[in-house]
Order: C-alpha cells, then sequence, then structure tokens
C-alpha cells in the first residue's frame, strides 16, 4: 500500500489533474472507473483508497475527494452517423462534456469538436460526461470536414428545426453561447435553425441544454417520420 506523498504513482495522478501528458487522463470515482470497464478500457493506472493507497493519500479535483482514480490512455471517434453534433468555440468543459453525455443518448454518432473548445478529457468534462465518453469517444474536424446536411442552430435565424426537411447525416453545428457560431460557419452551413422558445422565457438556452434539445427533435423525427 502506498504510504507516502512523495510516490510517483501519486505525482502522475496530480499532474493529469492539473493538465494530461502525453494522452492520459484521468477518471475519478467508481461510476466512471466502472464505465470504462464496461467499455474495454484498460487503465494505464487504478488506485483504490484503502486497497492500493491510504485514503487520504489519493489524488482528487473534487471537494469530497473521492475511493477510486484511473488514469487512461484518450480516443477519438471518427466523424459519422445519421445524428452528430459539431462543436465551435464551445469553451466550457462542463458543457463539453455534458454534450458527449447527451449525444451519447440521442444520437448515434460522436460530439464533433472543431477550433477553439474544451478540453473533453479534462476532469470536469470527464465528470459531465457521467461516463459517456468511454461508450462514445468525441470525434476532432474542421467544419469543412464535415459530411451530410450541417444545419447551424442560431436563436431567433431560420425556421424551426422542427420544420426542417433534411434526411439523414445531419450534424448539428453549435458554437459559443454569447458569440454564436462564427459567420464563415453559418454562410457554409446547409441550412440555419433555432429552437423556439416563449416570448416571456430568456432570449437563449445554454449550449448544452440547447444541443440537448435538438439532438431529441431530430431524434423524434427520425423515428416518426
Amino acid at each position: 500500500m502506498i504510504t507516502s506523498k512523495d510516490n510517483q504513482q501519486l505525482k502522475t495522478i496530480r499532474k493529469l489533474l492539473q493538465k494530461r501528458r502525453d494522452g492520459l487522463f484521468v477518471a475519478e470515482g467508481e461510476d466512471l472507473v466502472e464505465a470504462a470497464a464496461a467499455n474495454g478500457w484498460e487503465p494505464q493506472l487504478l488506485l483504490r483508497a484503502g486497497e492500493d493507497v491510504e485514503p487520504d493519500l489519493l489524488p482528487s479535483s473534487l471537494g469530497s475527494g473521492t475511493r477510486v482514480v484511473g488514469v487512461y490512455r484518450e480516443r477519438w471517434s471518427e466523424p459519422g452517423g445519421d445524428l452528430s453534433v459539431y462543436l465551435h468555440g464551445v469553451h466550457d468543459p462542463g458543457n463539453v462534456g455534458t454534450i458527449v453525455r447527451s449525444a451519447h443518448a440521442l444520437a448515434d454518432g460522436p460530439v464533433i469538436l472543431g477550433p477553439d473548445c474544451a478540453d473533453p478529457y479534462s476532469p470536469k468534462a470527464i465528470r459531465a460526461t457521467m461516463g459517456s465518453i468511454f461508450a462514445r469517444p468525441p470525434a476532432q474536424a474542421a467544419f469543412e470536414e464535415l459530411s451530410g446536411t450541417t444545419v447551424a442552430l442560431e436563436r431567433g435565424a431560420g425556421g424551426p428545426l422542427a420544420e426542417l426537411d433534411a434526411g439523414p447525416p445531419v450534424v448539428l453545428c453549435l458554437g459559443a453561447e454569447r458569440s454564436g457560431l462564427p459567420e464563415a460557419v453559418r454562410q457554409a452551413a446547409s441550412a440555419v435553425a433555432h429552437i423556439p422558445l416563449r416570448p416571456d422565457g430568456p432570449d437563449s438556452l445554454n449550449v448544452a441544454m440547447a444541443a440537448t434539445v435538438a439532438l431529441y427533435e431530430r431524434n423524434r423525427m427520425a423515428r416518426h417520420g
């Protein structure tokens, strides 16, 4: 059992909790470690409090600490599927992780990360995926590399998403919450659409919420024709 904070394995985990190195990342907690195992991810390093290391020495980014930490090597998917999501300039790792989880639940394609997006393998993003990143790793691509019908989701622009007549594959494209998608992406997209909101409600949705609603709508349309 590890009893010194100067142990090299603990140093490695502490460094990875600050910044990924050499394609490695940390998953904290039993649920994430179990999700990794269920999807065939072998840990590079696995430490359990009270079994492999003194509990108060196990590094964690969680305020309450954790009972198990796994170190894994990142994986990347290829863009594809009948329905997927493209993100451009989404900076918050919690939003990126939540969208990975929503896409896993509602689409058959991955989340595709374009320029200037948060690291999907950061500790905050990994926690937000709730294990979905192990089942559906994200992809990386420039907008110009996407195939199929690209739909730029913009508040108040274009027609309602529910009225968009587009067969698969469909790529839902979302940008940063304040600035939205770059003008070049909006102009190059196959279509522009929006999610109608109540007139007495807020003028926009959180980007992770907007992606989830859009995925649900396209998934519903695909199932019901």
